[in-house]
């Protein structure tokens, strides 16, 4: 309800917990006829990035239940994290979560669902190769994480190369940073993100699809205005 007294049109749903989701449906459904806001829908954490079994026994399982789920909702989009960076990730567990993607893409055309991966520490050739695999695998962008573990954001790097690719855009700040606790999640403005070079390039490529703020409540009210005043 907030975040429709805010003036904005949908809400990206995280679902971590199935379980949990599952009781909570009628409510997200109650909303959704009231305030006509529409979802998109946020994946699960994959657990240690390196365990291949627990990718497959568990992780595999618990996005396609999602996939099964996401049309009582009417949700068309899921963005997945998948650790793709490989300064940090086994390339023989890179091929693996590639082969788990064709089974997610697979059955999310099915759905009508787009499956979008969104970037954590990685830059673009670390995608290319998931990329040119799966024609049908799209992007999260996210300014935030891009922010993290590198010399320079390395948004600038997706959008020249993949803007084709880029289905949605996840907006929040941080101080840079090389560890966990370093992504703040800030709202825009407050951190050292470099937000007006970014959307200029967005605005380059007419970037007109979705984004969200990945942030509180009061923290998005903050920073609306912000936002708003960035976009062509």
């Amino acid at each position: 309800m907030a975040l429709h007294e805010l003036g904005l049109e949908f809400a990206e749903i995280p679902i971590e917990d199935l379980n949990r989701f599952k009781k909570n449906i009628n409510k997200f459904l109650q909303l959704k006829e009231k305030t006509n806001l529409y979802y998109l829908c946020h994946g699960p954490r994959e657990g240690d990035p390196n365990n291949v079994i627990s990718l497959k026994r568990d992780y595999l399982p618990h996005v396609l239940e999602i996939l099964d789920i996401m049309p009582v909702l009417n949700m068309s989009l899921l963005t997945l994290h998948l650790w793709m960076d490989r300064r940090f990730v086994k390339a023989h567990v890179i091929d693996c979560k590639i082969e788990l993607l064709k089974r997610i893409i697979d059955k999310a055309r099915e759905k009508k669902t787009a499956i979008c991966l969104e970037n954590l520490s990685e830059n673009w050739h670390d995608l290319k190769c998931p990329f040119s695999e799966l024609p049908l695998l799209n992007l999260t962008l996210d300014v935030g994480h891009a922010e993290l573990l590198r010399k320079e954001n390395t948004s600038f790097g997706f959008i020249k190369k993949y803007p084709d690719r880029i289905k949605h855009v996840h907006l929040h700040d941080n101080l840079g940073g090389d560890t966990p606790d370093s992504d703040l999640h800030l709202p825009p403005g407050k951190g050292s993100v470099e937000f007006k070079d970014i959307f200029d390039a967005l605005n380059r490529i007419d970037y007109k699809k979705t984004a969200t703020l990945e942030l509180k409540p009061r923290e998005i009210k903050s920073c609306l205005e912000f936002v708003r005043k960035l976009i062509v």
